[in-house]
């Protein structure tokens, strides 16, 4: 045995988008425990259920996160709207789920930049994050904001998408198309990318079911769950299945998330095609919550639960989130061990890490 030391990875950290703290034992320069510690930007924004209504808890939801804003406001109504028994309009539904693909795009477009700027590709971070722009154009085009939407409501959606700028999404994604071709060939043939990803960090199907892991961290080691499978929104009417992959090792996962970015464009492209031409965006809903419900849908990181509880009153009783990240920081820490030092980092990046969501 050789000698033991503690090192502190975090919570600023040149690879860290956001502060996770982890104490890595070390023997020599093998990883040999990670023990985790949350807690830096705690926010108490579940809290805010007894200080806001129902309705302007959508708009805490969202932030919850920025990356994955629109989700978090999407779950979140989902659920609220299972309590009242409402069914919001079709046309809803579809625009709901042609703005969650735009934001998965933009959210795996910032990983894969993190990623690619984690192992030295400066050049290639700058592409993934040029593409990345023109989907945040497409979200102001078509909600007014960049990261954090607003069209979510408790019934519905706020806007409607018009006819003229569903065509130029369409026109945008076929560029955007393009692009990431380019990018792909990197990143799945670049022998330096190879070297860094291949076989560094693997979790078995067995590990990742037993540890819980979510999102494209478990379907890169062969778990064939997606939530959208759940047939929430618009995706049951839409052509889906799961982009898996058995190898569970960090290439595997760069692998899903660029693969899920196609899968993406060929949704929003459906969708348009699908959306119905009635323009009810809303059902009324009168009175207030009374009950509970679970919902579950899959953000850009992975499966994420909304428990919302209700008594008749304006102020719910309870709201309370489970975020992916959350999820798969067990997972994290066991991929950690037998880890090679230098390789931490990006085996971190490799869960992309939303700590804001996990710490709320």
């Amino acid at each position: 045995m050789g000698n033991r030391s503690v090192i502190p990875f975090g919570p600023q950290h040149p690879v860290l988008p956001e502060p996770i703290h982890i104490d890595l034992v070390v023997e020599d320069e093998k990883v040999v425990e990670a023990v985790p510690s949350i807690g830096f930007i705690h926010r108490g924004l579940e809290s805010l259920a007894g200080k806001r209504d129902f309705n302007q808890l959508v708009y805490v939801a969202e932030r919850t996160c920025g990356i994955c804003s629109f989700q978090h406001g999407m779950g979140y109504c989902e659920a609220v709207e299972h309590i009242f028994g409402v069914e919001v309009p079709k046309r809803a539904k579809y625009l709901r789920t042609i703005w969650a693909e735009l934001a998965r795009m933009h959210s795996h477009l910032l990983w894969l930049g993190l990623l690619a700027d984690g192992f030295g590709y400066e050049n290639l971070f700058y592409q993934c994050w040029r593409i990345r722009e023109r989907i945040l154009d497409l979200h102001e085009l078509t909600a007014g904001g960049r990261l954090i939407f607003s069209v979510n409501k408790v019934g519905g959606v706020l806007k409607d998408i018009p006819e003229d700028k569903l065509k130029e999404i369409l026109r945008t994604l076929d560029e955007v198309d393009d692009e990431l071709r380019v990018i792909r060939s990197v990143f799945f043939e670049d022998r330096s990318v190879i070297s860094r990803l291949k076989g560094v960090g693997v979790l078995t199907k067995e590990q990742v079911n037993e540890l819980g892991a979510v999102g494209p961290f478990a379907r890169a080691s062969g778990v064939r769950v997606d939530m959208r499978t759940l047939g929430y929104a618009a995706y049951p009417e839409l052509s889906f299945a799961p982009i898996v992959s058995n190898d569970g090792d960090s290439y595997a996962r760069c692998f899903i998330r660029m693969m899920e970015l196609f899968q993406s464009i060929k949704l929003i492209r459906e969708a348009i095609g699908k959306i119905p031409a009635e323009k009810e965006l809303e059902v009324p809903i009168k009175g207030n919550p009374d009950g509970e419900y679970f919902m579950r849908v899959e953000q850009p990181r992975g499966e994420a639960f909304y428990y919302v509880k209700g008594s008749g009153k304006p102020f719910l009783e309870r709201m309370r989130i489970r975020t992916p990240t959350f999820a798969n920081i067990p997972a994290l820490c066991e991929m950690l061990k037998n880890a090679d030092l230098a390789d931490v980092g990006l085996l971190v990046l490799t869960i992309d890490p939303c700590i804001s969501c996990t710490e709320r």
